[in-house]
């Protein structure tokens, strides 16, 4: 599958770089953006995949998050994603900020118009990865996931769906059937975001169902902190350092 290159930027010793491609699960073209550490340049390095949330590009994370010095040290090739198909020209699929356009939710739509480009889920899990592999120097068998807010959920779903794929993860329906306690779950939540305050994001559910399970989490409720980019580039360096001990053990 071909790959276009539309940017690359040397970034604490490696690369932060901005392909496009046509993507076969959502038919329609794709960005995702790739930092490439030092380490890449002579041999296979894990492959840590970000998930972005509501309104995101492949942007948002590149710049906002502050990443790349912890990405660099660990030797960790990170990937982050558009977070929906662009430019499909479904009826409705512009008019809302949290539904269509920027808002994917990483699953599979079951319902027409939505169900031939909305595959989000199939994107990240199956076909992103097969084309990283393919084009890029990672190891396929040292894998994670990660995000925020959609993408946060996101990427506890993709990991509760493929036991055994990602090393380090509704989400809490999900971690009720789960086979088995082999993942390591860190989750920073801060206490002043206002989605939290207006009750949509219970993660005591997840918590709940997660202990039931004897499923390993660290949920960390963070003072003042809210829901946006500043707080995710306070933490961002703990979550690196959380994968980096799994992917590079």
């Amino acid at each position: 599958m071909a790959l276009k290159q539309i940017s690359s930027n040397k970034c604490f010793g490696g690369l932060q770089k901005v392909f496009e491609h046509d993507s076969v699960e959502l038919k329609c073209k794709m960005k995702f953006a790739i930092y490439l550490p030092p380490k890449a340049e002579s041999g296979k390095c894990p492959a840590l995949y970000w998930l972005s949330g509501l309104t995101c590009t492949e942007q948002n994370f590149i710049s906002k998050s502050g990443y790349h010095q912890a990405a660099s040290e660990h030797g960790l090739v990170v990937i982050a994603p558009d977070t929906s198909p662009r430019g499909c020209n479904i009826k409705g699929e512009d008019e809302s900020w949290d539904f269509g356009t920027g808002a994917g939710f990483y699953v599979n739509a079951t319902e027409d118009p939505w169900k031939t480009n909305y595959r989000m889920y199939s994107y990240v899990t199956e076909e992103l990865p097969q084309l990283i592999n393919a084009n890029f120097p990672v190891d396929p068998q040292r894998m994670s996931i990660f995000g925020h807010s959609m993408g946060g959920h996101g990427a506890l779903i993709c990991a509760l769906k493929n036991p055994g794929k990602y090393k380090a993860y509704d989400a809490t329906y999900l971690v009720k059937s789960y086979p088995d306690s082999q993942l390591d779950i860190l989750i920073d939540q801060g206490k002043d975001d206002q989605f939290l305050l207006d009750g949509q994001l219970l993660p005591e559910h997840f918590i709940s169902a997660s202990s039931e399970k004897k499923l390993p989490v660290v949920f960390r409720l963070q003072e003042g902190y809210d829901h946006s980019y500043y707080f995710i580039a306070t933490f961002i360096a703990d979550h690196i350092r959380h994968h980096a001990k799994y992917l590079n053990a």
